[in-house]
């Protein structure tokens, strides 16, 4: 079985450590560190809270999304918060073009 990872906030994590994922609970100051901690071990899949983006340096964000043996996304938290924004109305937005 595939080893999948889920690094975020406690509410979150209950969801998806009910899902079967392992969970590892984050906050701002340690985020980078069990990140990299976490890619280490190589696992399947890594998800990571939105919430929580700017608090990983560029250069090891840079590393997560690389091609490679981990597949790494960023999912929003249980509120909806840290979605990656809507590039469709973004764009129509741009254009003028709002429905």
């Amino acid at each position: 079985m595939a080893r999948v990872v889920y690094i975020g906030g406690e509410a979150t994590a209950a969801g998806f450590r009910l899902a079967g994922l392992d969970v590892r609970t984050a906050a701002a100051g340690d985020t980078a560190e069990l990140l990299r901690n976490t890619l280490a071990e190589r696992p399947e899949c890594v998800f990571l809270d939105g919430t929580l983006i700017d608090f990983v340096p560029p250069p090891l964000l840079e590393r997560a999304l690389a091609p490679g043996p981990t597949l790494f996304a960023v999912v929003p938290d249980i509120r909806g918060r840290g979605a990656p924004p809507d590039v469709v109305q973004l764009v129509r937005s741009a254009l003028g073009i709002d429905a």
